[in-house]
């Protein structure tokens, strides 16, 4: 009966195992890159808003 249980998979369960596999490489591969990246460093965004420093201010002008 067990034999008979796991030949016959529903469509339901074959699409849900197909996306757990596939959940389960992108989790090495994404485990692996995160493994090689270490420091200080090792974010994927890397200077997106420039130095403070260059920041412009903008003032309201007070008065007419």
């Amino acid at each position: 009966m067990a034999d008979a249980a796991a030949g016959s998979e529903r469509p339901e369960d074959d699409v849900k195992r197909k996306f757990r596999e596939a959940l389960e490489r992108k989790r090495s591969k994404q485990a692996e890159t995160n493994a090689r990246q270490t420091g200080k460093g090792a974010g994927k965004v890397h200077g997106a808003h420039g130095p403070a420093q260059s920041r412009r201010s903008f003032r309201r002008k007070s008065g007419g």
